[in-house]
């Protein structure tokens, strides 16, 4: 019988420390993501499955978002997961454009950065309407100042992402990590996998 219940113990035991490190894990070092829109394509494809890490940035608290260790701010360019500001049960995926301190102003689709013409070599525009300023901030906006512990982000699909540009700043307290690596991916309008974008790394 002690046998037995030693047994028991001993699973028990390696189920919860299992389980405990799946925890830490996702909590502060890589968690998988799925893509669920097109505002990052080409970069990302609505059923791309990605690989987040979250300890590039520094470690943070669960709940509180405090960094308790911090390793490097996300830099401009950089693919980030963060808590999307005007609903926080949801995650957004965008790209940094502005870190705190840069001006940023868009004319007529054009991205100017600190008084200069900026080309991340990222961003695609599909629709060749120009919208007014006065209507709605897609196509010209600004200029603003990112303040400081916050980045102004935008999708790669510029005419069709949800962005800054319409919600304002991401705080860095929000970010939860950076974009790594293509994992999986399915296209569920061919019902097919997607097999050359398996292991893509994110630039």
């Amino acid at each position: 019988m002690t046998k037995e219940k030693s047994k028991v113990q001993e699973y028990v035991e390696a189920i919860v420390i299992a389980i405990l490190i799946a925890f830490f894990i996702r909590t502060f070092v890589v968690q998988a993501f799925k893509i669920p829109s097109g505002s990052m394509k080409p970069t990302l494809l609505v059923g791309d499955h990605i690989l987040v890490n979250k300890f590039i940035y520094g470690v943070k608290m669960p709940y509180l978002r405090n960094t308790i260790l911090p390793f490097r701010d996300p830099k401009r360019g950089d693919i980030i997961v963060f808590i999307y500001p005007e609903d926080r049960s949801k995650d957004f995926i965008k790209r940094v454009v502005g870190v705190p301190g840069d001006t940023l102003e868009i004319r007529d689709k054009r991205i100017f950065l600190n008084g200069l013409p900026f080309n991340d070599g990222h961003g695609v525009y599909t629709d060749p309407l120009i919208i007014p300023g006065a209507l709605q901030p897609r196509d010209n906006f600004g200029p603003i100042t990112v303040p400081r512990e916050s980045l102004f982000v935008m999708g790669d699909n510029r005419d069709e992402s949800y962005d800054s540009r319409f919600w304002g700043f991401v705080e860095k307290k929000d970010v939860m990590g950076k974009a790594m690596i293509i994992y999986w991916s399915w296209n569920r309008e061919a019902f097919g996998v997607r097999w050359e974008r398996l292991g893509k790394i994110l630039r």
